[in-house]
């Protein structure tokens, strides 16, 4: 029996010796543990990239924090009511937040209706992980504007008497609520700002002495001081200058039998005539509290003078009226051009109604001193009644408008407010269908249309009125 092989430390399996690559090449084959150098390398990536996106979300906290207190502070610097200094209101809440060393600038604009602030801010941000970059630290900087503007604003206050308002309290509620409008606008904290001219109309718009003084007009008698208008001067907002006017004719047209002289269709009375760019709210509202209904509509003429003074037309009107004391000073170059970006203009149109006929007496009887002076004493229905054969009324007048012509040239004239960015809100108080229609059209959207009944009137005023002042207050 043969003995077994024995292996000799160093030897092969047959006893030979082992070379050094013997001794080598089990160890290059044996992988165990090879995969911990790849995640240890892994790991080092990922805690460089973590720690970059660390100090990145570090750095925005701290940008955020700037910022934010940045825009908190320009914007209760910049409030106009705001009494202390802006750039201290700016110093003192970057301060409180701990950013007083982050503040680089503070910048203030003022005017007589406007504030605005600026300020920047830099910081930096240590850098950590990401020095592995090259980057030592990371910016922080802010900036942050804030403005509150009081825009001059032009009113023109459009106002229905006609007969009709003496229905259901409509004048008593208009009154109502043309006084809480005037109190809201002209609140008293920048009357100075705001010019309201109130412009009562019904058959037509007596305009008054201290305007129409200051037209060219052809005067026929000195009762009342209503303006005609040739048809295409409806196609302009504007006041033609130029040209020379015709004054209304003076008498009443009713079918009573009395001689009743109260209801002119060119308003007679003092207190309706036009009350042109106005802050005095005290003489404003005693005006609306002596309006008396009378005559026909004419919603038509009423808003041609409303767009008229909103108009740069009748600066040289206005510009005569402060040199005589009748407007205050305040309001020296109004009305203001229509790209004048401080100043708001808009019209506040009111009706309880619809267009209707309107009718004047033919040429041929109102030509001379006594046949005006006639029409003066008589009401024209009363006088032609007792004096005139009835087959001989209809030779006395004629019809200068009808709904279907006044519908129109309000469509005309609206389009052209609108056409120069004048803002229209307008009411339609107790209105048909069809004058709801009429002035949802003139409206400068369906939203500055409202349709109301009763005291809602009032809410419809003080809406406009708030809607007015937050336009004019723009941050």
């Amino acid at each position: 029996m043969k003995p077994a092989l024995k292996k000799r430390p160093g030897t092969g399996v047959c006893g030979s010796p082992l070379t050094a690559e013997g001794r080598v090449l089990p160890f290059v084959k044996d992988e165990d543990g090879a995969m911990s150098y790849v995640a240890i390398t892994g790991a080092l990536i990922l805690m460089i990239f973590g720690g970059m996106g660390i100090d990145m979300i570090n750095t925005e906290l701290k940008r955020n924090k700037i910022q934010n207190t940045l825009d908190r502070a320009v914007l209760a610097a910049a409030a106009l009511e705001q009494p202390l200094d802006p750039e201290a209101v700016v110093t003192d809440y970057m301060a409180k937040m701990g950013l007083a060393d982050n503040l680089t600038s503070v910048n203030v604009e003022h005017g007589l209706n406007h504030r605005t602030v600026t300020a920047q801010a830099r910081g930096t941000n240590p850098a950590n992980f990401t020095k592995l970059l090259g980057v030592e630290s990371m910016r922080t900087d802010g900036l942050a504007q804030a403005e509150e503007r009081i825009a001059k604003v032009e009113i023109s206050m459009v106002l229905d008497i006609s007969g009709s308002m003496k229905d259901n309290n409509r004048l008593e509620n208009l009154q109502s609520a043309a006084t809480t409008f005037i109190d809201t606008v002209l609140d008293g904290d920048s009357q100075d700002l705001i010019s309201v001219s109130l412009v009562p109309y019904s058959e037509h718009v007596n305009a008054g002495p201290l305007i129409t003084d200051r037209m060219n007009v052809n005067w026929k008698h000195g009762y009342s001081h209503c303006l005609e208008f040739p048809n295409s001067e409806f196609n302009s907002a504007a006041l033609n200058t130029t040209m020379r006017y015709e004054q209304m004719q003076h008498f009443q047209w009713n079918y009573f039998s009395d001689n009743t002289l109260t209801d002119t269709i060119c308003p007679r009375y003092t207190y309706e005539r036009i009350n042109p760019f106005s802050q005095n709210a005290a003489a404003l509202k005693a005006q609306v509290a002596q309006l008396r209904p009378r005559a026909g509509t004419s919603i038509f003429m009423g808003m041609k003078w409303g767009t008229a003074l909103l108009d740069p037309s009748t600066r040289n009107i206005a510009s005569s009226l402060i040199q005589n004391g009748s407007v205050d000073s305040v309001f020296q170059g109004r009305p203001a051009a229509y790209n004048d970006v401080e100043t708001l203009k808009t019209v506040v149109l009111m009706t309880d109604g619809q267009h209707d006929r309107s009718f004047r007496i033919q040429n041929w009887a109102y030509d001379s001193s006594s046949e005006i002076a006639n029409w003066d004493r008589y009401n024209l229905w009363y006088y032609l009644q007792r004096n005139v054969s009835s087959r001989s009324w209809g030779t006395f007048y004629t019809q200068k408008y009808d709904a279907n012509l006044g519908d129109s040239l309000l469509d005309d004239v609206c389009d052209a407010a609108k056409a120069n960015n004048i803002v229209i809100w307008s009411i339609g108080f107790e209105v048909t269908d069809h004058g709801a229609n009429v002035m949802r059209q003139c409206a400068s959207s369906p939203a500055h249309f409202f349709r109301v009944e009763g005291t809602e009137i009032q809410d419809a005023f003080y809406s406009i009125a708030r809607a007015i002042n937050q336009l004019r207050l723009t941050q």
